[in-house]
């Protein structure tokens, strides 16, 4: 891809996704996600009726008359996206789109979100291992460039290590975060004791995204088959029932192990298809969340 080609694709997302993050914005973003609560302002002189616990003692005994603390909300956030890059998020089936550009399509609706409450956004690419990080940044050329890295992307490690993910995450991160972590979870290390830890200090949520094709395999006779990340080749007959069968058991097996993991973690977990629309997902995490 050209660099001509990649900001038309930037510039397109962009278009694409704004209007839906003002919705979302709109839709309870801000109200979903709050800031850590109140942070100090400055003193001022002390008046009748403030709270004798806000007084500074310091500057009381400094200047010898009362000076109270003002406190303001803190709102600015740190949002940070946390994308899965691995072999396995160019898989894709419906209508031409892949994981991988779902993904990326997800995380610009939220950066997008997020910078209209102002808040500033970071990204972490990771496959076999942490790549690309982007430190949490205000401003449109920061969340466009975040966009940029995601499609220029190319397939890159073939495993999905998300524990050495959150672990890396969680040293780099200072202030405390939102951390959304979209993936397929088709991790190669168990990364339950990893979110755990990063979900203490951090919060997190879960993206799950998944093909259509890969719960429901298609009646195509005899294919062989591939795995994206490890390479391992096999032949499956998918005219057997029973083949089919137990291709949707294996792939719900593995969205309720993911489900049980971020449960126990404590970590806020949502499941999109990339063929079906997103928008009424995230609304209702939002609202969840509100209550």
């Amino acid at each position: 891809m050209d660099s001509t080609e990649l900001l038309r694709k930037v510039r397109e997302i962009e278009i694409r996704t704004r209007r839906l993050s003002q919705h979302l914005f709109m839709g309870g973003y801000h109200s979903a996600f709050k800031g850590r609560g109140m942070s100090f302002s400055e003193v001022r002189n002390y008046q009748y009726g403030d709270d004798v616990r806000n007084i500074d003692w310091n500057v009381t005994a400094r200047t010898g008359e009362p000076f109270v603390k003002i406190f303001e909300e803190e709102r600015e956030l740190n949002v940070v996206l946390m994308a899965d890059m691995s072999a396995s998020s160019f898989f894709g089936t419906g209508l031409g789109v892949d994981k991988k550009d779902f993904i990326t399509e997800i995380c610009a609706v939220l950066a997008l979100s997020a910078a209209s409450n102002h808040d500033k956004t970071g990204l972490l690419m990771f496959d076999e291992k942490p790549g690309l990080y982007l430190p949490p940044t205000q401003g449109r050329p920061h969340n466009l460039r975040i966009i940029r890295e995601l499609l220029s992307k190319q397939p890159g490690g073939n495993a999905t290590d998300l524990a050495s993910a959150c672990v890396y995450l969680r040293n780099v991160l200072k202030k405390r975060s939102i951390c959304f972590i979209i993936s397929d979870f088709y991790s190669t290390s168990d990364f339950e004791t990893a979110l755990g830890i990063l979900g203490r200090r951090h919060d997190c949520i879960g993206i799950h995204v998944w093909d259509k094709t890969e719960r429901q395999l298609p009646d195509l006779g005899i294919i062989e088959v591939q795995d994206p990340e490890n390479k391992q080749r096999f032949w499956a007959d998918t005219t057997n029932p029973d083949v089919r069968k137990k291709y949707t058991q294996q792939f719900d097996q593995h969205k309720k192990q993911v489900e049980d993991i971020f449960q126990r973690s404590g970590c806020d977990l949502i499941s999109l298809r990339t063929d079906l629309d997103y928008t009424n997902t995230l609304l209702q995490l939002f609202e969840k969340r509100n209550k």
